[in-house]
Protein backbone atom coordinates (compact mmCIF):
# COMPACT_ATOMS: atom_id res chain seq x y z
CA UNK A 1 0.00 0.00 0.00
CA UNK A 2 1.33 3.47 0.90
CA UNK A 3 4.66 4.13 2.82
CA UNK A 4 6.03 7.30 4.14
CA UNK A 5 8.26 7.32 0.82
CA UNK A 6 5.11 7.66 -1.43
CA UNK A 7 3.94 10.63 1.06
CA UNK A 8 7.20 12.08 1.30
CA UNK A 9 6.60 11.96 -2.58
CA UNK A 10 3.81 13.36 -2.70
CA UNK A 11 4.79 16.62 -0.56
CA UNK A 12 7.56 16.84 -3.01
CA UNK A 13 5.01 16.95 -5.78
CA UNK A 14 2.85 19.03 -4.02
CA UNK A 15 0.13 17.26 -3.97
CA UNK A 16 -0.35 17.46 -0.76
CA UNK A 17 1.67 19.60 2.10
CA UNK A 18 3.79 18.30 4.73
CA UNK A 19 1.07 19.06 7.56
CA UNK A 20 -1.33 16.85 5.96
CA UNK A 21 1.51 14.22 5.70
CA UNK A 22 1.88 14.18 9.60
CA UNK A 23 -2.16 13.89 9.92
CA UNK A 24 -1.91 11.07 7.59
CA UNK A 25 0.80 9.43 9.66
CA UNK A 26 -0.96 10.35 12.76
CA UNK A 27 -4.17 8.80 11.89
CA UNK A 28 -2.23 5.77 10.46
CA UNK A 29 -0.43 5.36 13.63
CA UNK A 30 -3.89 5.64 15.22
CA UNK A 31 -5.87 2.96 13.69
CA UNK A 32 -2.53 0.60 13.96
CA UNK A 33 -2.33 1.02 17.65
CA UNK A 34 -6.19 0.39 18.05
CA UNK A 35 -6.47 -2.57 15.77
CA UNK A 36 -3.71 -4.09 18.49
CA UNK A 37 -5.67 -2.80 21.94
CA UNK A 38 -7.41 -5.24 23.83
CA UNK A 39 -11.32 -4.47 24.08
CA UNK A 40 -10.77 -2.69 27.63
CA UNK A 41 -8.10 -0.20 26.41
CA UNK A 42 -10.25 0.58 22.88
CA UNK A 43 -13.23 1.43 24.98
CA UNK A 44 -11.66 3.94 27.10
CA UNK A 45 -12.57 7.35 27.26
CA UNK A 46 -10.56 10.42 26.31
CA UNK A 47 -9.29 12.34 29.12
CA UNK A 48 -11.27 15.33 30.12
CA UNK A 49 -11.24 18.40 32.82
CA UNK A 50 -14.61 20.09 33.60
CA UNK A 51 -16.09 21.78 36.95
CA UNK A 52 -17.29 18.34 37.65
CA UNK A 53 -13.94 16.70 37.73
CA UNK A 54 -12.32 19.21 39.69
CA UNK A 55 -14.70 18.65 41.79
CA UNK A 56 -14.10 15.01 42.36
CA UNK A 57 -10.47 16.09 42.07
CA UNK A 58 -10.65 18.82 44.94
CA UNK A 59 -13.08 16.31 47.10
CA UNK A 60 -10.10 13.79 46.55
CA UNK A 61 -7.40 16.41 47.95
CA UNK A 62 -10.08 17.67 51.00
CA UNK A 63 -9.82 13.94 52.44
CA UNK A 64 -5.86 13.37 52.13
CA UNK A 65 -5.35 16.55 53.55
CA UNK A 66 -7.97 16.19 56.27
CA UNK A 67 -6.48 12.51 57.29
CA UNK A 68 -2.66 14.44 57.73
CA UNK A 69 -4.28 17.70 60.42
CA UNK A 70 -6.35 14.72 62.19
CA UNK A 71 -3.03 12.50 62.66
CA UNK A 72 -1.60 15.57 63.99
CA UNK A 73 -4.27 16.42 66.62
CA UNK A 74 -4.88 12.71 67.43
CA UNK A 75 -1.50 11.10 67.42
CA UNK A 76 -0.57 11.79 71.24
CA UNK A 77 -4.00 10.66 72.25
CA UNK A 78 -4.71 7.39 69.92
CA UNK A 79 -1.64 6.28 69.39
CA UNK A 80 -0.06 3.85 67.18
CA UNK A 81 -2.12 1.24 66.95
CA UNK A 82 -5.59 3.07 67.28
CA UNK A 83 -3.88 5.74 63.82
CA UNK A 84 -3.11 2.15 62.16
CA UNK A 85 -6.57 0.96 62.14
CA UNK A 86 -7.98 4.49 61.65
CA UNK A 87 -5.95 3.93 58.27
CA UNK A 88 -6.99 0.29 57.62
CA UNK A 89 -10.86 1.44 57.90
CA UNK A 90 -10.22 4.61 55.57
CA UNK A 91 -8.15 2.32 53.03
CA UNK A 92 -10.93 -0.29 52.86
CA UNK A 93 -13.98 1.87 53.05
CA UNK A 94 -12.40 3.97 50.02
CA UNK A 95 -11.41 0.77 48.32
CA UNK A 96 -15.07 -0.23 48.78
CA UNK A 97 -16.56 2.76 47.20
CA UNK A 98 -14.04 3.05 44.40
CA UNK A 99 -15.08 -0.68 43.17
CA UNK A 100 -18.76 0.20 43.17
CA UNK A 101 -18.26 3.04 41.10
CA UNK A 102 -15.68 1.85 38.80
CA UNK A 103 -18.30 -0.49 37.59
CA UNK A 104 -19.81 2.07 35.47
CA UNK A 105 -18.07 4.22 32.92
CA UNK A 106 -19.44 7.44 34.16
CA UNK A 107 -18.56 6.86 37.28
CA UNK A 108 -15.34 5.73 36.79
CA UNK A 109 -13.09 9.23 37.82
CA UNK A 110 -14.57 9.13 41.34
CA UNK A 111 -14.24 5.93 41.31
CA UNK A 112 -10.27 6.23 40.84
CA UNK A 113 -9.85 9.22 43.10
CA UNK A 114 -11.28 6.69 46.08
CA UNK A 115 -8.77 4.19 45.44
CA UNK A 116 -5.83 6.94 45.30
CA UNK A 117 -7.46 8.12 48.50
CA UNK A 118 -7.29 4.53 49.84
CA UNK A 119 -3.66 4.35 48.78
CA UNK A 120 -2.57 7.60 50.42
CA UNK A 121 -3.35 5.98 53.55
CA UNK A 122 -0.49 3.23 53.13
CA UNK A 123 2.23 6.05 55.13
CA UNK A 124 -0.03 6.51 57.47
CA UNK A 125 -0.89 2.73 58.41
CA UNK A 126 2.83 1.79 58.05
CA UNK A 127 3.42 4.93 60.72
CA UNK A 128 1.27 3.75 62.89
CA UNK A 129 2.65 0.15 62.94
CA UNK A 130 6.19 1.61 62.87
CA UNK A 131 5.66 3.76 66.48
CA UNK A 132 3.29 0.75 68.30
CA UNK A 133 5.69 -1.63 67.81
CA UNK A 134 8.46 1.09 68.41
CA UNK A 135 10.54 0.40 65.62
CA UNK A 136 11.82 4.18 64.97
CA UNK A 137 15.61 4.64 66.32
CA UNK A 138 15.91 7.80 68.83
CA UNK A 139 16.81 10.09 66.33
CA UNK A 140 14.40 9.04 63.86
CA UNK A 141 11.40 9.05 65.28
CA UNK A 142 8.91 12.21 64.49
CA UNK A 143 7.23 14.64 67.11
CA UNK A 144 3.82 14.38 64.53
CA UNK A 145 3.19 12.45 61.43
CA UNK A 146 3.52 16.01 59.50
CA UNK A 147 7.56 15.69 60.20
CA UNK A 148 7.84 12.72 57.80
CA UNK A 149 6.85 15.99 54.76
CA UNK A 150 9.94 18.01 55.28
CA UNK A 151 12.03 15.90 57.92
CA UNK A 152 13.45 12.33 55.91
CA UNK A 153 15.21 10.34 57.08
CA UNK A 154 16.45 6.31 56.81
CA UNK A 155 13.49 4.60 58.83
CA UNK A 156 11.30 6.28 56.78
CA UNK A 157 11.72 4.26 54.01
CA UNK A 158 9.18 1.66 54.59
CA UNK A 159 6.48 4.47 55.07
CA UNK A 160 7.29 5.52 50.96
CA UNK A 161 8.20 1.83 50.26
CA UNK A 162 4.70 1.10 51.03
CA UNK A 163 2.83 3.59 49.34
CA UNK A 164 4.75 3.40 45.99
CA UNK A 165 3.99 -0.73 46.30
CA UNK A 166 0.19 -0.21 47.47
CA UNK A 167 0.11 2.27 43.98
CA UNK A 168 1.32 -0.37 42.08
CA UNK A 169 -1.43 -2.84 43.16
CA UNK A 170 -3.90 -0.53 42.90
CA UNK A 171 -3.04 0.09 39.13
CA UNK A 172 -2.84 -3.27 38.58
CA UNK A 173 -7.13 -3.44 39.66
CA UNK A 174 -7.98 -0.10 38.62
CA UNK A 175 -5.37 1.70 35.78
CA UNK A 176 -6.31 5.06 37.01
CA UNK A 177 -3.75 7.91 36.20
CA UNK A 178 -3.98 10.26 38.93
CA UNK A 179 -2.55 7.16 41.35
CA UNK A 180 0.41 7.46 39.80
CA UNK A 181 0.59 10.90 41.27
CA UNK A 182 0.60 9.51 44.94
CA UNK A 183 2.98 7.14 44.16
CA UNK A 184 5.50 10.13 42.24
CA UNK A 185 5.38 12.03 45.24
CA UNK A 186 6.53 8.69 47.63
CA UNK A 187 9.41 8.03 44.55
CA UNK A 188 10.32 11.72 45.43
CA UNK A 189 10.80 11.06 49.33
CA UNK A 190 12.73 7.89 48.61
CA UNK A 191 14.90 9.28 45.72
CA UNK A 192 16.22 11.57 48.70
CA UNK A 193 16.15 8.82 51.51
CA UNK A 194 17.95 6.53 49.23
CA UNK A 195 20.59 9.04 48.39
CA UNK A 196 20.85 10.03 52.07
CA UNK A 197 21.77 6.47 52.36
CA UNK A 198 24.19 5.53 49.66
CA UNK A 199 26.08 8.31 50.62
CA UNK A 200 26.24 7.39 54.50
CA UNK A 201 25.07 11.09 55.26
CA UNK A 202 22.93 12.03 58.01
CA UNK A 203 20.15 13.88 57.81
CA UNK A 204 20.01 17.07 59.15
CA UNK A 205 17.34 18.26 61.36
CA UNK A 206 15.87 20.90 59.27
CA UNK A 207 15.16 21.24 55.31
CA UNK A 208 17.52 24.35 55.26
CA UNK A 209 20.17 22.34 56.48
CA UNK A 210 20.63 20.11 53.22
CA UNK A 211 18.72 22.17 50.75
CA UNK A 212 21.65 21.94 48.12
CA UNK A 213 21.73 17.98 48.63
CA UNK A 214 18.03 17.87 48.51
CA UNK A 215 17.96 20.52 45.08
CA UNK A 216 20.38 18.28 43.40
CA UNK A 217 18.51 15.36 44.26
CA UNK A 218 15.73 16.88 42.98
CA UNK A 219 16.91 17.90 39.66
CA UNK A 220 17.86 14.70 39.06
CA UNK A 221 14.83 12.90 39.82
CA UNK A 222 13.12 15.24 37.96
CA UNK A 223 14.79 14.46 34.78
CA UNK A 224 14.12 10.51 35.26
CA UNK A 225 10.54 11.17 35.96
CA UNK A 226 10.28 13.04 32.70
CA UNK A 227 12.29 10.28 31.11
CA UNK A 228 9.88 7.84 32.09
CA UNK A 229 6.80 9.79 31.36
CA UNK A 230 8.44 10.45 27.83
CA UNK A 231 8.90 6.41 27.45
CA UNK A 232 5.40 6.24 28.13
CA UNK A 233 3.71 8.29 26.20
CA UNK A 234 5.80 6.48 23.28
CA UNK A 235 5.23 2.84 24.29
CA UNK A 236 1.69 2.80 26.08
CA UNK A 237 -0.09 6.17 24.91
CA UNK A 238 -2.88 3.89 23.70
CA UNK A 239 -4.22 2.44 27.28
CA UNK A 240 -4.74 6.01 28.83
CA UNK A 241 -2.75 9.40 29.35
CA UNK A 242 -0.64 8.02 32.61
CA UNK A 243 2.12 10.05 31.06
CA UNK A 244 -0.30 13.43 32.40
CA UNK A 245 0.77 13.56 36.33
CA UNK A 246 4.45 11.92 35.53
CA UNK A 247 5.00 14.56 33.20
CA UNK A 248 3.57 17.60 35.78
CA UNK A 249 5.42 16.52 39.13
CA UNK A 250 8.53 15.56 36.95
CA UNK A 251 8.79 19.11 35.60
CA UNK A 252 7.69 21.08 38.81
CA UNK A 253 10.42 19.03 40.42
CA UNK A 254 13.18 19.68 38.12
CA UNK A 255 11.88 23.64 37.55
CA UNK A 256 11.07 24.12 41.24
CA UNK A 257 14.77 23.13 42.05
CA UNK A 258 16.39 24.47 38.98
CA UNK A 259 14.52 28.06 39.72
CA UNK A 260 15.70 28.20 43.78
CA UNK A 261 19.15 27.71 42.81
CA UNK A 262 21.25 31.19 42.60
CA UNK A 263 24.27 31.91 40.57
CA UNK A 264 26.14 34.63 38.81
CA UNK A 265 25.15 36.55 35.00
CA UNK A 266 26.59 33.72 33.76
CA UNK A 267 24.07 30.69 35.92
CA UNK A 268 21.12 32.75 35.27
CA UNK A 269 21.71 32.94 30.84
CA UNK A 270 22.30 29.06 31.74
CA UNK A 271 18.73 29.29 33.57
CA UNK A 272 17.51 31.13 30.51
CA UNK A 273 18.75 28.27 27.63
CA UNK A 274 17.53 25.32 29.63
CA UNK A 275 14.03 27.07 30.03
CA UNK A 276 14.22 28.24 26.40
CA UNK A 277 14.65 24.06 25.89
CA UNK A 278 11.81 23.28 27.68
CA UNK A 279 9.53 25.32 25.70
CA UNK A 280 11.01 23.58 22.54
CA UNK A 281 10.47 20.95 24.44
CA UNK A 282 6.67 21.02 24.99
CA UNK A 283 6.32 21.34 21.39
CA UNK A 284 8.19 18.16 20.39
CA UNK A 285 6.43 16.18 23.15
CA UNK A 286 2.65 17.86 22.98
CA UNK A 287 3.34 18.55 26.33
CA UNK A 288 2.12 22.15 27.83
CA UNK A 289 3.50 21.85 31.14
CA UNK A 290 6.71 22.48 29.85
CA UNK A 291 5.73 25.40 28.03
CA UNK A 292 4.41 27.18 31.13
CA UNK A 293 7.08 26.62 33.46
CA UNK A 294 9.96 27.92 30.64
CA UNK A 295 8.11 30.69 29.49
CA UNK A 296 7.65 31.43 33.58
CA UNK A 297 11.79 30.79 33.71
CA UNK A 298 12.16 33.03 30.92
CA UNK A 299 10.11 35.65 32.57
CA UNK A 300 12.33 35.56 35.25
CA UNK A 301 15.47 36.10 33.29
CA UNK A 302 14.14 38.91 31.68
CA UNK A 303 12.75 39.98 34.74
CA UNK A 304 16.60 39.98 36.25
CA UNK A 305 18.24 41.76 32.89
CA UNK A 306 15.05 44.60 33.38
CA UNK A 307 15.83 44.82 36.53
CA UNK A 308 19.75 45.48 35.81
CA UNK A 309 18.37 47.86 33.49
CA UNK A 310 16.29 50.15 34.58
CA UNK A 311 17.06 50.74 38.48
CA UNK A 312 13.99 53.33 38.54
CA UNK A 313 10.89 51.47 40.25
CA UNK A 314 7.94 52.93 37.82
CA UNK A 315 10.48 51.88 35.02
CA UNK A 316 10.55 48.40 36.29
CA UNK A 317 7.32 48.13 36.20
CA UNK A 318 6.69 49.42 32.57
CA UNK A 319 9.52 46.71 31.61
CA UNK A 320 8.23 43.68 33.23
CA UNK A 321 4.01 45.01 31.83
CA UNK A 322 6.20 44.65 28.26
CA UNK A 323 7.23 41.04 29.08
CA UNK A 324 4.31 40.22 30.11
CA UNK A 325 2.59 41.20 27.07
CA UNK A 326 5.35 39.59 24.59
CA UNK A 327 4.72 36.80 26.49
CA UNK A 328 0.45 36.64 25.96
CA UNK A 329 1.43 37.46 22.23
CA UNK A 330 4.24 34.73 21.99
CA UNK A 331 1.17 32.37 23.38
CA UNK A 332 -1.35 33.44 20.62
CA UNK A 333 1.62 33.29 18.26
CA UNK A 334 2.17 29.68 19.00
CA UNK A 335 -1.65 28.77 19.69
CA UNK A 336 -2.40 29.88 15.87
CA UNK A 337 0.72 28.25 14.04
CA UNK A 338 1.05 24.94 16.59
CA UNK A 339 -0.18 22.71 13.61
CA UNK A 340 2.02 24.02 11.15
CA UNK A 341 5.47 24.11 13.65
CA UNK A 342 4.10 20.48 14.44
CA UNK A 343 4.25 19.33 10.41
CA UNK A 344 7.30 21.06 9.68
CA UNK A 345 9.09 19.17 12.54
CA UNK A 346 7.88 16.24 11.75
CA UNK A 347 8.68 16.60 8.29
CA UNK A 348 12.51 17.99 9.24
CA UNK A 349 13.31 15.10 11.36
CA UNK A 350 15.33 12.27 10.80
CA UNK A 351 12.71 9.17 11.52
CA UNK A 352 15.10 7.88 14.76
CA UNK A 353 14.25 11.29 16.54
CA UNK A 354 10.72 11.12 14.63
CA UNK A 355 10.24 7.91 16.63
CA UNK A 356 10.69 9.17 19.58
CA UNK A 357 8.16 11.59 19.44
CA UNK A 358 4.89 10.60 20.94
CA UNK A 359 1.90 10.30 18.29
CA UNK A 360 -0.40 12.86 20.36
CA UNK A 361 2.57 15.40 19.50
CA UNK A 362 1.95 14.70 15.66
CA UNK A 363 -1.48 14.83 15.86
CA UNK A 364 -1.74 18.11 18.20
Amino acid sequence: MIDEADLDAAVAANVIDAETKARLIAFARGRAAAATDPPQARLAAPPRFDAVHALYYAGALIVIAAMGLFTNTAFDALGGWALAGVAFVYAAGFTALGRALWRKPETRTPGGLAIAVAVSMAPLAVYGVQDALNLWSLADKPRQYSDFFPLMNASWVYMEVATIAAAALALRFFPFPFIVMVASVALWFLSMDLALLLLHRQPAQSWEADWDFRRNVSMVFGVAMIAVAWAIDVKWARLGDFGFWLHLFGALTFWGALSSGSGDAIGKAVYCAINVALVALAVFLGRRVYAVVGALGICTYLGYLAADAFKDVLAFSFALSAIGLAVIFAGVWLQRRQRAISACLDAALPPALRALRPARASAA
